[in-house]
């Protein structure tokens, strides 16, 4: 459950750089990059994401799963 909401917490904090990025865009007039470091704030935010999904897949804290799993074969009993 912890796991969720650190990935959770991480998209929403993309989200937001992603958002103060373009508000500086369209209404900062000065000569300061806020703009360009909000973009890189996004994308350290998103490499830090994948490298976490990738370290919690291989120490088992996440398992992947189709949108239909099947269920188990069915193997007959052994006479």
């Amino acid at each position: 459950m912890l796991v969720k909401i650190v990935i959770i917490g991480l998209l929403l904090a993309i989200i937001a750089a992603l958002m103060s990025s373009m508000l500086f865009l369209v209404r900062d007039d000065s000569g300061r990059k806020r703009t360009l470091t909000g973009l890189k704030i996004r994308v350290a935010l998103s490499v830090t994401l994948i490298v976490f999904v990738l370290i919690s897949y291989h120490f088992g804290w996440l398992r992947p799963h189709g949108v239909l799993p099947q269920p188990p074969a069915a193997t007959a009993p052994e006479p």
